[in-house]
């Protein structure tokens, strides 16, 4: 490695799980080598695609387009849509906002670069500030984000066994506390990688106790509530002052688009547009103009509820049966699904790592995510998370079946060798 490259500018030459998981995704791009039931990208939802061209010849229509491409935006996002997405929330949420508490940005993975470096990090005051995450495992891409590596911490969820085969992961309230140093407290709602939703009960517990300590409660609502809505019951979100909310358009087929949404103080809108104005200068404008209409309309909702989440509940049922069928006879939990498009599965005491499970299945020609990329901990010593993987069910039938066959296959040879 280059030893005049930055402290910063050296994260990004290592590995990474978020690494892995978009090399993986470009190596499959075009490729009939692999089945990828690892990659985060959505399902390609006939309904959603057709609206989307639709709304796209609108726009060519009356000559938005020539507007959108040919012009800066503010950096804040454009000004018409931040209205909308402010009567939006208002209306369906019940919310009390202005376009002040709105900010767009180049997807929730830019979102949380910035709310991350805002409040960890070496702060102005000289106090070293963490993001705390209230349980892992957690999404993957917030391990790469802080410019002070050492300031994402996470506290162990405790596990619950709910069912033949089935576990849940939980906060543990007799353990966590807000730490007196932390900047801001994170999570998914639902949880990428697991699908775990965070009940109303442990999400207004959060709420209190950050509420107590001053600390900004950050949820990311990236497959959650209003849209895409992949969550299989209903939920409430919380608004307080304090709580900044992340939405992203990709889970609903605009993936490629790159747009997400914050909601937050004006103090903290101000930031991330100054943000914007110095990385990006302007927000790409394109997935804010196919979705407006369907905002106004509230047509995203009818979508959300009547297509995109009977979709991923159907194929999670699918999936959560093809593995009962392949896995019998050894030992082995899914976590609940109850929304997102990943199953979590555990295979207690597994002989070999998930990393190695993650290098035996390539050679196969199916990609899953290793289990240990998504716990946050510092010198993590717990085995827990080297028996699991990630698997993402957003594949055809067809694909599903025959990659699952294969996981299952391997993970049984490995576990009969060892006996």
């Amino acid at each position: 490695m280059n030893k005049k490259i930055s402290r910063f500018g050296s994260r990004f030459l290592g590995e990474s799980g978020t690494k892995l998981l978009m090399d993986d995704l470009a190596q499959v791009a075009g490729s009939n080598n692999f089945i990828n039931l690892g990659g985060g990208n959505p399902a390609r939802i006939p309904k959603m695609e057709s609206v989307f061209r639709s709304a796209m010849c609108e726009v060519l229509a009356d000559r938005q387009f020539e507007e959108i491409i040919g012009s800066y935006d503010s950096p804040q996002g454009n000004e018409s849509f931040l209205e909308i997405v402010c009567e939006f929330l208002s209306r369906n949420l019940g919310w009390d906002l202005t376009t002040e508490n709105i900010a767009i940005t180049t997807g929730s993975q830019s979102s949380f670069f910035m709310l991350f470096n805002l409040f960890g990090g070496m702060c102005v005051d000289g106090v070293e500030r963490v993001i705390q995450l209230p349980l892992t495992p957690e999404y993957i891409g917030y391990g790469d984000l802080l410019i002070s590596p050492d300031c994402l911490v996470s506290d162990r969820a405790k596990i619950r066994e709910v069912g033949s085969n089935l576990f849940k992961y939980e906060i543990d309230f007799d353990l966590f506390h807000v730490r007196s140093n932390a900047g801001a407290v994170c999570f998914s709602r639902p949880t990428n990688p697991t699908g775990n939703v965070l009940s109303d009960a442990e999400v207004n517990q959060l709420v209190s106790l950050t509420g107590q300590e001053g600390t900004p409660l950050i949820i990311d609502n990236a497959y959650g509530a209003p849209f895409p809505n992949i969550v299989l019951d209903e939920i409430k979100i919380p608004r307080a002052n304090h709580v900044i909310h992340c939405f992203s358009l990709s889970k609903i087929g605009l993936a490629g688009l790159r747009t997400g949404i914050v909601v937050a103080q004006p103090e903290t809108i101000k930031a991330i547009k100054s943000i914007n104005a110095a990385t990006c200068l302007s927000i790409n404008g394109v997935g804010a103009a196919l979705i407006a209409r369907l905002m106004v309309s509230n047509e995203i909702i009818r979508l959300c509820n009547e297509v995109v989440r009977p979709f991923y509940a159907e194929k999670s049922i699918l999936a959560i049966e093809i593995f009962r069928k392949h896995l019998s006879g050894i030992d082995y939990r899914v976590h609940v699904s109850e929304g997102a498009f990943f199953l979590w599965l555990w295979f207690p005491g597994l002989p070999i790592s998930d990393q190695t499970l993650y290098k035996r299945l390539k050679d196969r020609g199916v990609l899953i995510i290793p289990g240990s990329f998504f716990f946050h901990e510092t010198n993590c010593s717990w085995e827990h998370p080297k028996e699991c993987i990630r698997v993402s069910f957003a594949q055809s039938d067809e694909a599903l079946e025959a990659g699952i066959k294969i996981v299952s296959e391997e993970v049984k040879r490995c576990c009969i060798k060892s006996t």
